[in-house]
């Protein structure tokens, strides 16, 4: 492996592993346009899903309390997920997935622009549980059919008013298991071959040092500056799969 390699690994590793330290999501979103230049695309897939499950499984156990004090709530979110799974596959072969994800990306930049630039943030207080169902069952579609599963979740967990470690009792199982199933998948296609793995000796100790780093942050912010950090974060993604679809 060439020093080019590895240090984009790296820096790959390093980002997507604070993001998902920090904020419960948006690995892939920093990682992989360091690993998409210099390993195929199936493989630099194949590896943030991973990294994103390994470094989930850390900011699981910080919120392990929050996640055991109200499973129903997650649930509600997970279950419909998985079940959107795989119709988002077998969507794949009737819709374009570009379009989809664009019209996502301007979803997210408008909604992550709108409320940035707002001094008070939405404060959707109600017990919604047909509305979180819905959510994360779209959320699952829209990962088989776009890899994109934690857009709406983000939009939607970032208008509650919630404690943030309620808010990331949520978001990180979620991410976590449809990752995992993501993972599962792609195994079967073959994405984990010789040059994935030895891309995994670099990338999965950086990125659990940086998720680690991350999480030491996250620890440090009070809920509104959580909040406001998902609402900049799905700016932030919204224009990562727009550049990614137009070049």
């Amino acid at each position: 492996m060439s020093f080019e390699v590895a240090l984009f690994l790296t820096l790959g590793a390093a980002a997507g592993g604070f993001i998902n330290g920090l904020a419960g999501t948006g690995t892939a979103l920093f990682a992989l346009g360091f690993y998409l230049l210099v390993l195929p695309p199936i493989s630099a897939v194949a590896i943030v899903a991973l990294m994103s499950v390994l470094a989930g499984l850390q900011g699981l156990w910080v919120v392990r309390r929050e996640i055991r004090a109200n499973p129903i709530r997650l649930l509600r979110f997970l279950i419909p997920g998985l079940a959107g799974v795989p119709i988002g596959l077998a969507l794949l072969s009737a819709i374009d997935a570009g379009a989809l994800r664009i019209a996502i990306a301007a979803l997210l930049i408008i909604y992550g622009g709108y409320f940035s630039l707002r001094k008070s943030l939405p404060a959707f207080s109600r017990r919604t549980p047909i509305i979180d169902s819905c959510v994360g069952f779209i959320g699952g579609v829209l990962g088989g059919a776009a890899s994109v599963s934690g857009a709406l979740p983000v939009i939607w967990l970032s208008l509650r008013p919630w404690p943030k470690a309620e808010t990331r009792a949520v978001l990180q199982p979620f991410n976590v298991v449809i990752l995992s199933t993501t993972i599962v998948l792609l195994f079967f296609k073959g994405a984990y071959d010789d040059t994935s793995v030895k891309a995994l000796f670099i990338t999965i100790p950086i990125g659990m040092i940086a998720a680690q780093i991350g999480i030491f942050v996250f620890n440090r912010l009070n809920d509104d500056m959580f909040r406001r950090l998902l609402i900049g974060l799905t700016l932030l993604i919204g224009a990562g799969i727009f550049v990614s679809e137009a070049f």
